[in-house]
């Protein structure tokens, strides 16, 4: 009785080990530091809900400091199993130095575009090397109190843009918009980027820009500058010293009554604004158009091709392409859209507001974003700088387009 009671016990002791063992703990490399908190209390717990036998962290760095400190951690061997990846060449250029683990074979690749996976792919596209987790939607956020105030609808059209423009200008109670020129990217990101996919077409015009079938100096290139050059007016007295953070507060406390917007505003502005916020999308040229969003492919998460844990990493990145987690992740961080197939219904009205252009209109990208900044001049920081000094009056729309065009064509073959 004894040893079989000796014989009984050892054999429990064995199996509590050997579960022991079997329990995997897997690390996530990110810059999303503000988003601890989600990933703790509700990614994390409903993932170890279905897999008890995978624990996860999140241990992300500073922002600013992700790209260096990956880099270090990759070549030290210490990086993460699970690495949080950036749009395009940033991510490709870990996947081509054998640090990013080849995807392309992962049952939840099923459950997103060629558009979804293109930030994340080679060129030829043969390879996908991250699972895409969200993107952000270009537009313009609205104070609806002021609108209401002012007996303003929501432009669908160029002319109703500038004419609802003129009226909150003529009033006097409003900035009509709130974006500043002194850091440049906004003029880029939330002007040019924002209206442009409206005359090039989307990806139609991306891709032919790419091809060097079009040029910078096309009219549906230079056109967006022309809306530019009007913005100016608009704006707001010492609009070109504004920074970003001067923009968002003139917005947020109700000095402004437009917002040029990404969609990631949309969790910030809920805290800080007191008045109602709606959003329309960028404005056609004329009734009837068929309408372009950039709808911008923004953070992904791939595998550490050196992971001793690859097995169970894969069975997470499955999970990453699966509805449970698009409706977590998109309802918990509004503003931060699923790239995934499925229809995520969005619980914040403004957040709902952004992602129902997708039914409406085409989406792309942001133009300069896949292969044609690789050269000097990189294409999106001149992009930035002429978007700003076409707004400001100091460039006219024609010469940014042949400044960018002439320093695209120094150095990329398809445009000499």
């Amino acid at each position: 009785m004894r040893t079989t009671t000796l014989t009984a016990v050892l054999l429990a002791s064995s199996a509590l080990a050997g579960a022991a063992m079997a329990e995997t703990t897997l690390t996530i490399e990110s810059w999303r530091n503000d988003d601890l908190a989600l990933w703790q209390e509700k990614i994390i717990p409903a993932f170890e809900a279905k897999h008890p036998d995978i624990k996860i962290k999140f241990t992300p760095s500073a922002p600013a400091e992700y790209n260096a400190a990956l880099n270090a951690k990759l070549d030290a061997g210490s990086a993460g199993d699970l690495i949080t990846c950036r749009p395009f060449d940033t991510s490709l250029g870990l996947y081509e130095a054998g640090k990013l683990a080849d995807l392309s074979d992962l049952e939840g690749m099923a459950n997103f575009s060629d558009v979804a996976k293109s930030a994340w792919q080679t060129d030829d596209g043969s390879a996908t090397f991250c699972v895409p987790m969200a993107s952000v939607i270009h537009g313009f956020i609205y104070n609806k109190d002021a609108f209401d105030e002012l007996g303003l609808s929501v432009p669908e059209t160029e002319a109703e843009f500038f004419a609802v423009l003129d009226k909150i200008k003529e009033d006097g109670t409003y900035i009509p918009m709130a974006m500043g020129t002194n850091d440049q990217w906004e003029a880029a990101t939330m002007g040019y980027n924002n209206i442009g996919p409206n005359y090039w077409k989307g990806e139609e015009g991306r891709l032919a820009l790419i091809e060097g079938s079009q040029k910078l100096t096309d009219e549906p290139w230079v056109a967006p500058y022309r809306q530019l050059a009007k913005w100016g007016a608009y704006l707001g007295d010492g609009f070109e010293a504004q920074t970003y953070p001067d923009s968002q507060n003139l917005f947020t406390l109700g000095r402004a009554a437009i917002y040029p917007a990404g969609s990631w505003e949309i969790s910030g502005f809920n805290n800080l604004a007191d008045f109602e916020m709606g959003a329309f999308k960028p404005p056609v040229q004329n009734a009837g158009d068929e309408c372009y969003i950039s709808d911008h492919t923004d953070i992904a998460i791939g595998l550490n091709a050196a992971s001793p844990n690859a097995d169970a990493a894969r069975t997470f990145l499955n999970w990453v392409g699966s509805e449970e987690f698009a409706q977590i992740y998109a309802n918990a961080l509004p503003g931060f859209f699923s790239l995934s197939s499925f229809d995520v219904a969005m619980e914040d009205p403004l957040a709902q507001e952004f992602v129902s252009w997708r039914n409406e209109c085409n989406s792309t990208i942001r133009s300069t974003y896949q292969i044609l900044s690789r050269g000097t001049p990189n294409l999106e920081n001149e992009t930035w700088n002429a978007s700003a000094q076409v707004i400001k009056g100091e460039e006219s729309p024609e010469d940014a387009g042949k400044r960018l065009q002439d320093g695209l064509a120094s150095w990329y073959a398809p445009h000499q």
